[in-house]
């Protein structure tokens, strides 16, 4: 499947992925306050867990790195890292809230991904993947640099429903969905079945060796 870059649909990708910097930055910013990082080590999270996945589907797909190309991301992350630093200040900030910014940035990332690899041609498996990458390499990248191990590999359903969300869109366009409601429909089923696996701890079974 080949979409081309036209105005609307780079205008549909552009907004995917703000949304998706500032909550995945959100994330990143929770998960540094947790660790009781000062500021710098915030905005350095934040920047990480919001422009990381993205940076690395660019360069595997040979494109302009998104935020290099245009500064916005980058400053919609680093605002979002002083907002939240800020605000932290004043109201008080339950552990589990980070899980909402979380799967939000999983289900935009995980879309924006499929999205940009489609308009460079890649294979329709190959464009899920990348949305997949995309949508966890960030909360990776956080993890690792708070020296926790990576939530994907340790928590209920999260790459799983990333690439199961990512074949849903890619389905849905195949069937002549506008790429907006395609957007919506399949970015609201990640995040809904991120949540749903949370609460009801539905996980996939872990490598185990035979005793």
């Amino acid at each position: 499947m080949i979409l081309n870059p036209d105005p609307s649909l780079l205008n549909n990708l552009y907004w995917i992925t703000l949304f998706a910097v500032i909550v995945s930055s959100t994330s990143g910013v929770l998960k540094a306050g947790f660790q009781k990082f000062d500021l710098f080590g915030v905005i350095i999270i934040a920047i990480a867990t919001g422009l990381g996945g993205g940076s690395l589907r660019d360069m595997l797909l040979d494109r302009d790195v998104f935020w290099i190309h245009n500064q916005a991301f980058f400053i919609a992350s680093f605002g979002s890292a002083i907002i939240i630093f800020i605000t932290a200040r004043f109201i008080v900030i339950s552990p589990r809230l980070f899980l909402i910014p979380d799967a939000a940035g999983l289900a935009t990332f995980a879309i924006a991904g499929t999205l940009a690899s489609l308009m460079v041609e890649a294979p329709w498996l190959v464009a899920s993947f990348m949305g997949v990458m995309t949508g966890t390499m960030g909360a990776i990248f956080r993890d690792l640099l708070c020296n926790e191990k990576p939530i994907v590999f340790q928590s209920p359903l999260y790459a799983t429903v990333s690439w199961g969300g990512s074949l849903v869109f890619i389905a849905l366009l195949h069937f002549h969905f506008e790429v907006t409601t395609a957007a919506i429909v399949s970015g609201l089923s990640i995040f809904f079945s991120r949540l749903l696996a949370i609460h009801y701890n539905i996980s996939l079974p872990k490598f185990r060796f035979k005793s």
